[in-house]
């Protein structure tokens, strides 16, 4: 997550909520200052966002040192009425396959874990 990609501006498939459950996915210590770097938003927006995953239990984290360690339950089913069946881990699965598409199309290394 090193870096600061550049501004998007227009809708999106995904919502800031999975923005951010990828980024933990592909790194279950981030920091929110990386996750939020990462999608784009403010570390207020991530910190609402982590707490909101949590509290519906999508997300649970404990303590490391100084950091969390983030553990996402992948049995965990979406919540929109049109995903109805589909878990967390399918979807972060078809992320992490992109991903890793991406990555071998461009010679980069492929960092996600998909399984949480």
């Amino acid at each position: 997550m090193d870096g600061v990609p550049e501004p998007h501006t227009g809708w999106t498939f995904l919502t800031n909520h999975a923005r951010v459950l990828a980024a933990i996915a592909d790194d279950h210590t981030a920091r929110i200052r990386d996750i939020a770097a990462h999608c784009r938003l403010t570390d207020r927006a991530v910190q609402k966002i982590i707490a909101d995953l949590e509290q519906d239990g999508y997300l649970s984290h404990t303590k490391e040192g100084r950091g969390n360690a983030y553990e996402i339950d992948p049995s965990k089913v979406l919540r929109h009425p049109a995903e109805s069946g589909l878990a967390v881990a399918s979807l972060l699965s078809l992320l992490a396959r992109d991903e890793a598409d991406r990555a071998n199309s461009s010679g980069g290394e492929d960092r996600r874990h998909a399984t949480a």
